[in-house]
């Protein structure tokens, strides 16, 4: 999946948000205010969350994704989109957001759509 297919992606995801808080050279996605993916502009390298930590777990300690840099555990990792299908990539950008949106209080949920 191209950078610009993954900015396409999650901009038109219900509620999301891009944004710029690390400065202009990371692109943020938020839903609910709550971060859901993390890229930084011209790598397409994103970090994002899994439903399952444990399942993150696995697939960094195989090699199919790293920790993400500054995140904290509990789910998240770091993949580089050109290695991927772009149907595993879609899956982990959706999975991602669902995982941030459910998190959200139901009032959040409803108003997002």
């Amino acid at each position: 999946m191209t950078e610009d297919q993954i900015i396409a992606f999650c901009d038109a995801l219900p509620g999301a948000v891009r944004d710029h808080p690390f400065g202009p050279e990371t692109d943020v996605w938020k839903v609910g205010d709550k971060i859901f993916a993390l890229m930084a502009v011209g790598s397409a390298h994103v970090s994002l969350k899994c439903a399952d930590p444990d399942y993150a777990e696995m697939l960094i300690s195989v090699g199919r994704a790293g920790k993400a840099p500054y995140l904290p555990r509990g789910g998240w990792i770091y993949v580089d989109a050109t290695a991927l299908d772009d149907d595993e990539m879609t899956h982990r950008l959706q999975e991602s957001y669902d995982t941030v949106r459910s998190h959200l209080p139901k009032r959040v949920q409803a108003e997002l759509g």
